[in-house]
């Protein structure tokens, strides 16, 4: 149920909003495809916690957040306020690796992933209103320099595995040292072909 019920979410925020999908800013400091190092602005992010796989947390996360987005707040004038969608849609996993061999294998128990949206930069953390309900929460990310490896398809669990290793491998190439943990950044609704689709893994540096 949940699945459908975040596809139709998706479906109907991205019609609302295919106009102009605005992402956070950034400068690209090198570019070596499929990886770049980045310098991002300072963001608000609206941010909900979730147990399960990669799947479901998507599905319920993406409920959650849609649902504050959608007027499930209240701002200064104690009215709801429909805030504008950005992308990417972010997951980040909060449970610690077991073990990771080659070919890549990640095993986890008790899985909770990190669901965020990037707040519309015309907001301040003041201005922005406040969620009704309590997991979804605001908080400030400074400016900082994360790398990131770009790739199209599906971004399914392993796949993800396997893209943050070739993205930790280049960064050991070049003496970088990786700062946290990676995340997931998926920017096309659910209905879009693999082959079109963009996805990234970030990690701050």
């Amino acid at each position: 149920m949940y699945k459908r019920l975040f596809s139709g979410i998706f479906f109907l925020f991205f019609i609302k909003s295919a106009v102009a999908i605005e992402e956070p800013k950034y400068t690209v400091l090198e570019k070596s495809e499929p990886f770049e190092l980045r310098a991002y602005n300072s963001k608000i992010i609206a941010e909900v916690l979730i147990a399960g796989n990669l799947s479901d947390a998507s599905s319920e996360g993406f409920k959650l957040i849609a649902d504050y987005i959608f007027g499930n707040n209240s701002s200064g004038t104690g009215n709801n306020e429909k805030i504008s969608m950005t992308a990417p849609v972010t997951m980040t996993s909060m449970s610690k690796e077991i073990s990771m061999t080659a070919p890549v294998t990640i095993e986890k128990t008790n899985t909770q992933w990190r669901m965020h949206f990037v707040m519309p930069s015309k907001y301040t953390i003041d201005t922005l209103p406040k969620p009704n309900n309590s997991h979804v929460k605001l908080r400030n990310i400074p400016a900082g320099n994360y790398a990131v490896i770009q790739f199209s398809g599906l971004a399914g669990e392993a796949k993800v595995a396997n893209k943050t290793v070739d993205l930790m491998m280049w960064l050991k190439g070049k003496n970088i040292r990786p700062l946290g943990v990676a995340q997931l950044a998926r920017y096309n609704p659910p209905w879009t072909l693999p082959f079109l689709r963009r996805n990234e893994i970030l990690v701050a540096y």
